[in-house]
């Protein structure tokens, strides 16, 4: 797909923008309108510092208690995190530089290939490879992977499910910022909240974290256990230990 053009569309004429893919020397870069995006996470790594990381709203909401066997011994299990709404696998970084294993899905081919890209070049950074080397990506939708990976693996239970839905595109384009743009030309806002959702559950994961506008609703009209909330975002926490599957008969 890499230099192919594709031209993106959505409902409304006025929002259609021509993308394309191209390899530079800083990586494969989508590139449209006078914009461009790519992940990088070595721009990341003011935000991992020790003493920093702590305070990321996600990793607040994602923390977990260790048992005791996971704990002691000689084969450490580091916790596992899937973020199944992957995009360019930031959340993701987060998760793995606080100490899990991550596997990532992301369903749409181009940002899997941004994301893919980026993570080969932190892998081969020195400064990200140690946190790069927890991660693994999929290209795979997420509703129908969940269900799959519970499963194949009955016995390997996941920590922590991330989902982070695209949110509705504001009115005022103005407020949005440029990598977001071109990220809503990929993706459309999600429709799928009660499918994802009930995906989630069905992995048996011990927490769900779900990413949020700070003042958007529920995930599926699904009420948290807890939420951790900032300025712009807000993380719905379901400790499913405490709460009922809603889609459950």
């Amino acid at each position: 797909m890499i230099n192919e053009l594709a031209s993106i569309k959505h409902a409304q004429p006025e929002s259609q923008l021509a993308v394309s893919l191209e390899q530079t020397p800083n990586g494969l870069t989508l590139v449209g309108e006078g914009m461009e995006l790519r992940g990088d996470f070595s721009k990341m790594l003011k935000r991992v510092k020790p003493g920093k990381l702590q305070t990321e709203l996600l990793i607040k909401a994602a923390k977990i208690k260790r048992s005791s066997e996971d704990a002691a011994g000689e084969n450490v299990r580091l916790p596992l995190a899937i973020d199944a709404t992957a995009g360019l696998g930031e959340d993701s970084f987060l998760l793995a530089a606080a100490g899990f294993d991550v596997v990532m899905f992301e369903r749409d081919e181009t940002i899997a290939a941004l994301l893919a890209d980026a993570l080969t070049r932190a892998q081969n950074d020195p400064a990200t490879a140690e946190i790069a080397s927890r991660m693994l990506l999929a290209t795979e939708d997420s509703i129908t992977a969940l269900g799959e990976w519970a499963n194949a693996r009955p016995n390997q239970k996941s920590d922590v499910i991330l989902l982070d839905p695209m949110f509705p595109k504001r009115t005022k384009s103005a407020s949005v910022k440029k990598k977001f743009q071109l990220l809503h030309e990929l993706e459309s806002p999600c429709s799928e909240e009660e499918p994802l959702l009930k995906a989630a559950f069905s992995a048996n994961p011990s927490k769900i974290v779900i990413k949020r506008p700070a003042k958007g609703p529920h995930l599926a009209g699904v009420k948290p256990s807890y939420s951790v909330s900032g300025k712009a975002v807000r993380y719905d926490v379901i400790v499913t230990a405490q709460t009922r599957d809603p889609f459950s008969h």
